[in-house]
């Protein structure tokens, strides 16, 4: 099974992170930027397959429309909707992505971006395509740290912010849903931002958007190392510029914070 290596979604410009900045600075408008190669030109696996070839591999799945019908059971009644235009900032320019954590042939179940944290259900095999990717990102509160490994290999490590005390990051499982471009890379969020499955624990919304966690840059690099934001995790600039445009992570990459 060959791994899905492709930059992640439409780079749009931030309309989503609500929950980011320590000092409630307003939200920019959605301008689209760069367009990331279709998952076609990857190879796709099995619904049938065996999920994982070793213990760092994770398979993604690419829904095929632009919503997803998700029951509690495989193959059960269908309890709820995840729409791209509620959980997306630019739904027509961003594939629906969910990280896969179980596969079954009547049924794979999957991580979902809504709340609770952590929520997860089952969807029909015929519903989505699968991809799959050795990579991932830790988040490590205690010493203020993320890390970049591939195949089980840490291939980086990067000082972080984190949550304040009352306003902390969530630990769980995540996965990457989308990557946005702020329009003013020198801001608050600096040149990149990627939007999280998660949520801030403690806010419903912020600066009139939906309290969404993610992780981007930063115009106060005095922050990192400390618990300091909302709830989102601070990279330097050059540090998130260089996970994007070196590494470039595929939507649906999980997330692992560690509390």
């Amino acid at each position: 099974m060959r791994g899905l290596r492709a930059a992640v979604g439409a780079i749009v410009a931030l309309a989503a992170l609500s929950a980011c900045t320590a000092n409630g600075e307003p939200t920019p408008s959605p301008t689209p930027s760069v367009t990331q190669p279709s998952p076609s030109d990857v190879p796709s696996i099995s619904a049938s397959a065996e999920p994982n070839q070793s213990q760092y591999t994770s398979s993604v799945a690419y829904v095929k429309g632009k919503s997803i019908d998700v029951s509690e059971t495989p193959g059960g009644k269908t309890s709820l909707t995840v729409k791209a235009s509620d959980v997306l900032t630019v739904p027509d320019q961003t594939p629906l992505v969910l990280l896969v954590k179980t596969i079954q042939e009547d049924g794979i179940e999957v991580f979902l971006p809504i709340r609770p944290n952590g929520t997860t259900g089952w969807v029909k095999p015929s519903d989505v395509d699968l991809y799959s990717t050795d990579m991932q990102l830790d988040v490590y509160h205690e010493n203020h740290t993320l890390t970049f490994s591939e195949a089980g290999v840490v291939i980086a490590t990067y000082p972080i912010a984190t949550g304040a005390d009352d306003l902390p990051t969530p630990g769980g499982t995540y996965f990457i849903r989308e990557l946005l471009a702020p329009p003013n890379p020198k801001g608050p969020y600096g040149p990149y931002a990627y939007g999280l499955s998660g949520y801030s624990p403690v806010l419903d919304n912020f600066n009139g958007g939906d309290a969404v966690i993610g992780i981007h840059g930063t115009d106060d690099p005095s922050s990192i190392g400390k618990d300091i934001s909302h709830g989102c995790i601070r990279l330097h600039n050059k540090d998130i510029t260089e996970l994007v445009e070196k590494w470039q992570l595929p939507l649906g990459t999980p997330v692992y914070i560690h509390e």
